[in-house]
């Protein structure tokens, strides 16, 4: 093990540690935005760390079962569905086995397949998710905003407001950054790496 894979393997352990932390936990689940624009993502980010810790991702790693990386990502994108449930997380603050199973099911199978998968996708397949992922993020928001009713109980309608416009500016952002990176240059880097495989 390399001194930089025992760093991602640290930094992850670390940061699953640190979100486990009683005072960190109630902290964010205080806040539906908290829980689900924070605590679920860095859940998921303390698993790709994980993932980084089990080294470099090999040309043959599972190559009968993720080939170019794909099924990992569709194991690691129903995890995280199932989890941006309101009932999932109406569940996680009101029973402790659906708490374990968020900080079980989020960095191991979603945030590990998709450190280990994602470098394997091909490059237009990547831009891909993501040209899904940024206007499904904002139609979530516009959804909670517009709700008439609450959609998760443990919140009042006011959280669900704020969650709303939190995912409308992460969209915003988000589609910045890709516009960004379509543009100068990293999506032709892309296609380029797909031809050279």
């Amino acid at each position: 093990m390399t001194r930089s894979t025992r760093n991602w393997l640290a930094a992850g352990i670390g940061m699953w540690a640190l979100l486990a932390l009683s005072p960190v936990r109630t902290g964010l689940e205080a806040t539906l935005a908290g829980h689900m624009a924070a605590q679920l993502p860095l859940l998921v980010a303390a698993g790709w760390w994980l993932g980084r810790g089990l080294g470099p991702v090999r040309a043959d790693e599972l190559a009968g079962f993720n080939r170019h990386g794909a099924p990992g990502v569709l194991l690691a994108a129903f995890t995280l569905a199932f989890w941006l449930l309101p009932r999932s997380l109406d569940a996680a603050l009101q029973e402790p086995a659906w708490e374990v199973a968020k900080f079980l099911a989020l960095p191991l199978l979603a945030g590990v397949p998709l450190g280990r998968s994602w470098p394997r996708l091909p490059g237009l397949a990547r831009a891909a998710l993501w040209a899904n992922l940024i206007p499904m993020l904002g139609v979530m928001g516009w959804l909670y905003i517009q709700s008439p009713v609450r959609l998760c109980n443990s919140y009042l309608i006011d959280q669900q407001d704020l969650l709303g416009w939190v995912l409308l500016g992460i969209t915003g952002m988000l589609a910045l950054y890709w516009v960004g990176w379509a543009f100068f240059g990293g999506l032709g880097r892309a296609v380029a790496t797909d031809r050279a495989r």
